[in-house]
This record gives structure tokens, sequence and C-alpha cells, in this order.
């Protein structure tokens, strides 16, 4: 077996009642490189309308902005993330790697349980 077959996932619930997890983070990340609301949830096979309702969400949430928006026209328009947005993301991303060093050990254990159980009901 090579390394972890589980994967740990971080979701933060926030004072203000919102959330955050891997899905939330992805998007912002997607907004960044593509510079579109739309874009990014079609890279990430969602509506434009939930896209947007995610991004009002984390803006609502966070009190301060983290989804800036330009509106279309003959310049286009676009999305970017603010500065607090970027800390979001870095600081998810670093929360996610220091999890998941800790918990590997525990993953490994976990592992090693699947394995056995596997070795007694093969399909």
């Amino acid at each position: 077996m090579t390394g972890p077959t589980h994967q740990l996932s971080i979701r933060i619930d926030l004072a203000s009642g919102g959330r955050i997890g891997p899905g939330k983070v992805a998007l912002l990340e997607e907004i960044s490189r593509s510079g579109s609301i739309s874009a990014a949830g079609r890279a990430m096979k969602m509506s434009y309308r939930r896209a947007w309702q995610l991004v009002e969400d984390l803006n609502r949430n966070f009190g301060n902005p983290l989804v800036e928006t330009a509106a279309g026209g003959a310049g286009g328009g676009g999305a970017r993330l603010t500065e607090a947005g970027w800390t979001l993301v870095r600081q998810y991303r670093a929360m996610e790697q220091a999890a998941s060093k800790t918990a590997h050990p525990h993953l490994t254990v976990l592992d090693g349980i699947v394995a056995r159980k596997a070795e007694k009901d093969p399909v």
C-alpha cells in the first residue's frame, strides 16, 4: 500500500453562522485563476447562480468582501479576490496542511484497519 487512502477534510463553522470548507476555498481559487465567477462555476461544474450564491454567502459571513466584481459591458466584467480573500485561502490551505501532517499517523492506522477488513471480505 502506498500512502494513506483516506483524506482529511476541514470545515470551519464561523461565529457568524457561515461555513467555509474545501468547496468554497476551491471556488475562490478558481475565481482567482479565471477572473470570473461564471467561468469558475463552469470549471467546477456548478451553475453561475450557485457560484454567485456561494460568493455572496462568503462576503456576507466574513464582513469584508472576499471577492470583488466589476459589471460586464463593452470592457467586460470580472471578479477578483480581495486581500481578505487571499488571506482566507492561504490560511485555510495552511490549516489543511498542518492538520494532514498531524493526522497522518492516525490515517495510517485507519488504512491498516480497512486493509484487514478487505482481506476478510474480498469482493
